[in-house]
């Protein structure tokens, strides 16, 4: 019975995962950070997801959030498509970002989210 509040557990805990395909036809799982809809648009902030089996790519990766716009295409699917204009790239990106930090926020006191009042963080870098 425990194993079954286990396996509860991690599926809770699942991120939302897309799986993208670039011009090119290379495809790469994505992580959901945040949606928002902004002046009738609808935005996602992803990141690039990396399994276990990944660790050495994840180690390399620049920790990238990509900016996508939601569009519908003929069949009035929706898609995900990369925002062209650099002034609604760079608003949405920022409005993004300050999002993120916030969730993310830590007390002034305990920047690392230890706990510990006299950590130096460095255990984090």
């Amino acid at each position: 019975m425990g194993n079954e509040k286990d396996i509860e557990m991690n599926e809770e805990y699942m991120p939302d995962l897309y799986e993208l395909e670039d011009e090119q036809g290379n495809k790469q799982s994505f992580e959901l950070l945040d949606v928002m809809e902004y002046e009738g648009e609808k935005y996602y902030a992803l990141t690039p997801y990396f399994d276990e089996e990944e660790v050495e790519r994840m180690l390399e990766d620049s920790g990238e959030v990509v900016i996508l716009r939601s569009e519908f295409d003929e069949n009035n699917d929706e898609i995900l498509a990369s925002i062209d204009d650099d002034d609604e790239y760079e608003k949405i990106g920022e409005m993004f970002m300050k999002r993120i930090e916030e969730m993310f926020e830590f007390d002034d006191e305990d920047e690392c989210g230890c706990g510990d009042p006299d950590c130096d963080g460095k255990h984090f870098s």
